[in-house]
């Protein structure tokens, strides 16, 4: 039986459909998960796609880490479930506090959208581990509200522990601290990152097939569990 990976759709979500294409082009079965659902529907990983989680007020993620899909993911998370946040999706589970930090206004002042060359820090997640660690992928990039802080502990104790998963490599896009372009948790089941690997899953719309290997490592991780 293929893992199921739940994605979630928040009202103003764009890339849920894109994702869920992604987890089945890599082998799973893709579950959508609705917002307002009061479970997770026995899903062996979720997904926080990219958008704009309801219409961005507040601040970026504010509102959708209470959404009441979320306080399941939170739990799930926490006992070890794998999540992907990317770039909305990171920034709720900094809301969320499931990572630390937060997203702020790119420091260009402007939306940034190109493909993205990223070094591959730690190939020790459950999103991460077909690559290799200081491997270089690309992936496309688009944002507004993608650079990265924490403070100068938080940023440390990330470097230290190893959690610092992607970094920018040649051109900082959005001001994030120390290059960093994704973070896990402690456990290394939950990741964030900008960059959308969603849409680097096949060579008719992607510059790479680099975004596979994010499906492809929970996949392998959830089958030799």
């Amino acid at each position: 039986m293929s893992a199921r990976i739940g994605v979630v759709t928040f009202p103003g979500s764009l890339d849920d459909q894109d994702a869920a294409r992604a987890v089945r082009i890599a082998g799973a079965q893709a579950v959508s998960l609705w917002h307002g659902d009061a479970d997770l529907k026995g899903v062996d990983a979720v997904v926080l796609p990219g958008g704009f989680s309801y219409g961005d007020y507040l601040r970026c993620g504010a509102i959708a880490r209470f959404a009441p899909v979320m306080q399941n993911v939170i739990d799930a998370a926490r006992g070890g479930l794998p999540v992907l946040g990317i770039c909305n999706g990171f920034q709720v589970l900094c809301e969320s506090h499931l990572l630390p930090g937060a997203l702020i206004r790119n420091d260009v002042r402007k939306f940034v959208c190109r493909d993205q060359l990223l070094r591959v820090e730690t190939a020790n997640t459950a999103w991460t581990s077909d690559f290799a660690d200081g491997q270089e992928i690309l992936i496309p990039l688009k944002n507004g509200e993608g650079g990265f802080v924490a403070d100068q502990r938080t940023l440390d104790q990330l470097e230290g522990e190893g959690r610092v998963v992607f970094r920018y490599l040649h051109d900082n896009p959005n001001g994030s601290y120390r290059d960093i372009a994704g973070i896990t948790n402690d456990r290394g089941n939950v990741v964030g990152l900008m960059p959308h690997p969603e849409h680097a899953v096949e060579t008719l719309t992607g510059p790479s097939l680099d975004g596979l290997g994010f499906f492809s490592s929970v996949i392998s991780q959830l089958v030799d569990a």
